[in-house]
């Protein structure tokens, strides 16, 4: 049987994002970002064919790990992902809403299938431990002459004011966001930094490590080898956005997160509930 683990530092819930085609992207994806003291959420857009629905729910069900421990979902009923209009926004309320009343965690992380992991979440855990848990991350930067907030990790207290919250302030900013086009690049950021609660909370930083072309494109470069250095040095726990099986994963896999052939991360987490797994 499974041992009683003692309760990790912090505890991160992911909501994991995929679309058409992100399949095989997001099964590694979740493989790489897996530890057994975290909570994961799928969500695949209702544009994707059934097919690819079918494969995900099988990749979750059929895996030994994830159903021994329980904390790999898949959103039940999907949404139509959209960059006009609030159906992302829509999508990342909707899962937080799950997650708040599912489990208990201290920091909300956003990825998509497009994103990766450069450290390990052994390391990650042991890096947020020390930090307040009412910190929030969002970078401030320039993008096409305007200003952009990038917001990728939420801390719990605020998603639980987003959704249930006594402010009329986030139903309002919902509103207002409902005509733009990707709301999620404004609406919490303006929510977090106008709010008297949280508006001293903010950390400048989205935790990725992302480059542009110039001029700047709606999204950013496809990272690759050439880029793997300067991936190392910026520090930053995540990157995005990489191609289906560019060599710069394996690479990722071999020297910074000791994974290999498709298995899950190096940690001592994991392996933990592997040992256990072969005696069930």
């Amino acid at each position: 049987m499974l041992k009683e683990h003692k309760p990790y530092p912090v505890t991160f819930a992911y909501l994991i994002s995929a679309s058409r085609g992100d399949t095989k992207k997001l099964m590694r994806v979740i493989k790489a970002l897996y530890h057994p003291g975290n909570y994961y959420l799928i969500h695949v857009d209702a544009d994707a064919p059934e097919v690819e629905h079918r494969a995900i729910t099988e990749f979750v069900s059929s895996d030994p790990v994830f159903s021994l421990v329980g904390n790999v979902w898949i959103v039940g009923k999907s949404s139509l992902v959209t960059y006009r209009g609030p159906t992302m926004l829509a999508t990342t309320l909707h899962a937080m809403a799950i997650l708040l009343r599912t489990c208990k965690w201290d920091w909300f992380i956003n990825l998509s299938a497009s994103d990766y992991p450069l450290v390990t979440q052994d390391d990650l855990i042991d890096a947020f431990s020390g930090l307040p848990r009412d910190l929030n991350f969002i970078q401030h930067s320039s993008h096409l002459g305007w200003k952009l907030f990038s917001l990728d990790n939420i801390v719990k207290i605020f998603c639980r004011d987003c959704i249930v919250g006594w402010d009329n302030l986030p139903r309002t900013l919902l509103l207002y966001y409902t005509n733009f086009v990707s709301s999620p690049e404004g609406y919490f950021q303006t929510l977090v930094c106008n709010s008297e609660d949280y508006k001293n909370t903010t950390a400048n930083h989205d935790l990725h490590y992302i480059t542009w072309d110039t001029p700047p494109k709606q999204h950013p470069r496809n990272l690759g080898l050439k880029d793997y250095r300067r991936m190392i040095l910026s520090s930053r726990p995540f990157a995005r956005k990489f191609k289906k099986n560019d060599p710069v994963l394996d690479k990722i896999d071999r020297e910074l997160l000791k994974r290999k052939n498709g298995q899950f991360t190096y940690g001592v987490g994991v392996w933990e509930v592997g040992r256990a797994t072969r005696h069930v």
